[in-house]
């Protein structure tokens, strides 16, 4: 993949002097993870506290990452202006967004944990300068969710097709307090805040949409209860860690537009796009996310053919 697009993980760059998307350093400005507008709208301190992956506790204040200035003004605070809007009307406001601005924001949020999770790696030696302990899947990939986010300073345009699997849902309870839970590995995560919910797989060109696509149509415009919206992220989460592939793309640029164009994902391999469903480690992903609800493992697979499920009808996958 032959492209003049910054890639960070060519050189395992992650110093605060450069601009985290563009690679600029021409004195980058240090900001937010979680943007002030969101702290303020879900009536946070700042001073909630959060665990990377180094064990280190660090505050949401503190997340920061740097940013060129000319990226900021003309890139991301637009962006930020158009989720916060979105987010001020709740449902009817985040459903109305393009995905792509959807993508960009969660994509943004989450490649800026990843960075600070770098940082944190190098500087214990848990990674080498030349990223030698980590994956080449997971380089490429993370590579890839970068190449993909320069979407947002400069134009780039996905050849037919959609890089992720995005579902917005309406909740029953319009004053949910605002939650997020990510998974790096897989580029997955999930927000709820007031009467919407979010999943977003960031990596998987719509794959996981389309395996839970019968699900999807059976809820489709209904609210759905807290137990629900967990029990739908839950099988997003899981559906992402049996997702077997690693997408590859070809990048063109021509007229200063870089077009990304996806490989098929079955390539050559005769095996499913997905590793097989297992009703019990599905359980186990479940509990984690019922905990709030005093669920346990025994009776979430009390009968281990059909685990428990708060739809009216299941669909679960095949196992």
């Amino acid at each position: 993949m032959n492209h003049s697009l910054y890639n960070p993980f060519k050189t395992f760059d992650f110093r605060n002097e450069k601009c985290f998307l563009s690679g600029s350093s021409a004195q980058p400005l240090a900001i937010r993870v979680l943007p002030n507008w969101l702290i303020d709208m879900a009536g946070l301190t700042g001073e909630e506290q959060i665990k990377l992956l180094d064990e280190s506790i660090r505050t949401y204040e503190s997340l920061v990452v740097p940013v060129s200035s000319e990226v900021y003004a003309s890139a991301i605070l637009p962006l930020e202006q158009t989720i916060e809007a979105a987010f001020e009307k709740g449902y009817e406001g985040v459903s109305a967004l393009p995905e792509l601005a959807l993508f960009q924001w969660i994509g943004k949020l989450m490649y800026s944990f990843l960075y600070i999770e770098m940082q944190g790696a190098i500087r214990l030696k848990q990674l080498s300068g030349d990223g030698m302990n980590m994956s080449q899947g997971l380089m490429h990939k993370f590579g890839n969710l970068h190449l993909m986010l320069q979407s947002i300073y400069r134009e780039v345009e996905f050849e037919n097709f959609q890089p992720w699997s995005i579902k917005v849902v309406p909740l029953e309870n319009a004053e949910t307090g605002f939650s997020f839970r990510d998974e790096i590995n897989t580029l997955i995560f999930s927000l709820k805040f007031k009467d919407f919910g979010i999943v977003a797989c960031l990596q998987d060109n719509g794959a996981n949409k389309r395996y839970h696509q019968p699900l999807l149509n059976a809820i489709e415009g209904k609210a759905l209860s807290d137990q629900q919206f967990e029990e739908l992220a839950a099988r997003f989460f899981y559906s992402a860690y049996l997702f077997n592939r690693l997408p590859e793309y070809n990048v063109i640029e021509a007229n200063g537009v870089a077009y990304i164009d996806p490989m098929p994902l079955r390539g050559i391999q005769n095996k499913p796009i997905f590793d097989e469903w297992q009703h019990k480690t599905y359980g186990q992903v479940l509990e984690n996310f019922w905990k709030p609800y005093g669920l346990t493992l025994f009776e979430i697979i009390k009968n281990p053919q059909a685990p428990m499920s708060f739809f009216e009808e299941p669909l679960l996958p095949d196992a």
